[in-house]
């Protein structure tokens, strides 16, 4: 009996202590009156500013928002959001000045100051205050050591300052806040900062130190491909050309849709080498393997053409035109090789039928994530910070010409 009482009087503590914690997460006392938390969630201009957000209708989310922060003044979320649209808005002053006026109240949390200092790094990060977002996203991390968003934002401003060994220790406290699954990412990632660093150290003549990070670069992430192409370049510079070709190479393997990055390395080491025939195989062999590769058949094309065969050289980059007729890389070279044969009127002709449509561009290059455009290959997007983001963007995909005038 006295078991089964005991047992009973738990379970009343247990439901009064739940029906307790649910009040008090619903009502708080302000000033003697007790205050409805929920009643500014359940108003209609925060639901409907929440919606106004979503839709991407800034101004009338800020209206409805500013309305439903004058039923509860206390409400911390809703004027951070409103802080957060002013700054999208281009407003950073006003933004600052919100979350300013927040961290002066008196009864914050730590979370609550640790988010206020997050979108106040923010502001300051848009309106180019460099200095005070620094110490905004370090004041962050003050309150909450694990917040990952603040370490994001100080990698991002440390590597728009070329800062690139603190930037390397901020993703090594990010990997290891990451579980298995998101290892290889961060690894990629310091790959890359490796790879700034080796630079950094060649810059200051400081060779050994170079190789160090190149090398770790390629063992922390094989697809890091700068780092192969800058220790084949160290190597090169060294008197080691073997071994800058053997490493060049190694991009065939691990990225070969980079590998036209290495094309003119290996071309020029081939003739120092006075072994021309080499790069020629190469071309062949990448050829092969993929019929799709364009740029195989372009590189053997100038080569050919370079060494007297421009006859040869312009089948191939025809036959590059037809996987990528909007390059005009493919065009300059098929001009030249028209040029050398005296622009014989069959090989015009067959030119004229494989261009007929072509849109000319200057091997485009896009970010996936932000879609930040650039007439180059950039390893670094300076939009959105992304590592190893682009890609080559095509017109249209590439159609086969089973008619193509031969």
């Amino acid at each position: 009996m006295n078991d089964s009482l005991s047992l009973l009087a738990v379970l009343l503590a247990l439901l009064l202590g739940l029906i307790g914690g649910k009040l008090w997460e619903r009502y708080k006392l302000r000033e003697g009156n007790w205050i409805d938390r929920r009643k500014t969630r359940e108003s209609p201009h925060y639901i409907l500013g929440l919606n106004f957000l979503v839709s991407n209708q800034l101004d009338l989310a800020i209206e409805e928002l500013t309305t439903a922060a004058g039923i509860d003044t206390e409400a911390v979320e809703i004027h951070l959001i409103l802080g957060n649209l002013y700054r999208e808005k281009g407003q950073v002053t006003r933004a600052i000045q919100m979350h300013q006026q927040l961290l002066q109240r008196p009864k914050l949390t730590k979370l609550e100051q640790a988010y206020v200092q997050l979108c106040l790094g923010l502001d300051f990060r848009r309106g180019g205050f460099v200095d005070r977002a620094f110490e905004a996203f370090t004041e962050v991390l003050r309150f909450d050591s694990g917040n990952q968003y603040a370490m994001l934002n100080l990698e991002e401003l440390h590597e728009d300052q070329h800062q690139w060994q603190e930037a390397y220790a901020i993703r090594q406290r990010l990997a290891a806040l990451a579980d298995g699954a998101q290892k290889s990412s961060h690894q990629a990632i310091l790959a890359f900062l490796e790879t700034q660093l080796g630079i950094q150290a060649l810059a200051r003549a400081e060779t050994a130190t170079a190789v160090s990070r190149f090398e770790s670069a390629i063992e922390l992430a094989a697809g890091a491909v700068p780092a192969y192409l800058n220790l084949g370049d160290l190597q090169r510079q060294e008197g080691q050309l073997g071994q800058a070709i053997a490493t060049w190479e190694q991009v065939i393997r691990v990225a070969p849709e980079r590998a036209y990055l290495i094309f003119d390395r290996i071309e020029e080491v081939s003739r120092e080498q006075d072994n021309i025939e080499r790069f020629a195989a190469l071309c062949r062999r990448m050829i092969e393997a993929n019929p799709q590769d364009w740029r195989a058949r372009l590189a053997l094309g100038r080569h050919l053409a370079t060494h007297g065969q421009p006859s040869e050289a312009l089948d191939l980059l025809f036959d590059s035109l037809t996987h990528n007729p909007h390059a005009l890389s493919i065009h300059q070279a098929v001009w030249q090789a028209l040029a050398t044969l005296h622009f014989a009127e069959d090989r015009v002709q067959r030119y004229m039928a494989l261009t007929r449509e072509a849109v000319f561009y200057l091997d485009p290059h896009i970010c996936m994530k932000c879609r930040y455009r650039s007439t180059e290959l950039l390893w670094h997007c300076p939009q959105c910070h992304e590592w190893n983001s682009f890609i080559e963007e095509r017109i249209t995909p590439a159609e086969d010409r089973e008619d193509e005038p031969s």
